[in-house]
């Protein structure tokens, strides 16, 4: 009913920035707060930041709080992070998410009900 493609990611050096784009179709209607999450090589799924699709408030992981931002385009149905000053341990696969029953954005992973497939981000010494 909702489709989540994320893309966007890729390699860079440590210091560089990165724009990832978060594509909504089937019913974008019914969704408003949308989340990116983060899994890193043997850790489990972390909330990075979260914007609202309608008022573009937005909440951030205390991780990445002054170097990623979020927003969107709802003419294009699309959600993006920006990510300036990558480090090494941003290093992850990149997850955006999509909730059909709020409006502000939530960090906790189960309030999300869509998923998209993740793109890499690999961040380089």
């Amino acid at each position: 009913q909702v489709q989540l493609v994320e893309s966007g990611g890729g390699l860079v050096q440590a210091g560089g920035s990165l724009r990832l784009s978060c594509a909504i179709s089937g019913r974008t209607f019914s969704v408003n707060a949308m989340g990116w999450f983060r899994q890193a090589p043997g850790k489990e799924r972390e909330f990075v930041p979260g914007i609202s699709r309608s008022s573009g408030n937005q909440i951030y992981a205390d991780s990445v709080k002054g170097r990623f931002d979020s927003s969107r385009d709802n003419t294009k149905n699309t959600v993006y992070l920006q990510m300036n000053g990558l480090k090494p341990e941003d290093t992850a696969v990149y997850y955006c998410a999509a909730d059909r029953d709020r409006s502000y954005p939530s960090s906790v992973r189960s309030d999300y009900d869509y998923w998209g497939q993740g793109t890499q981000v690999t961040v380089s010494s």
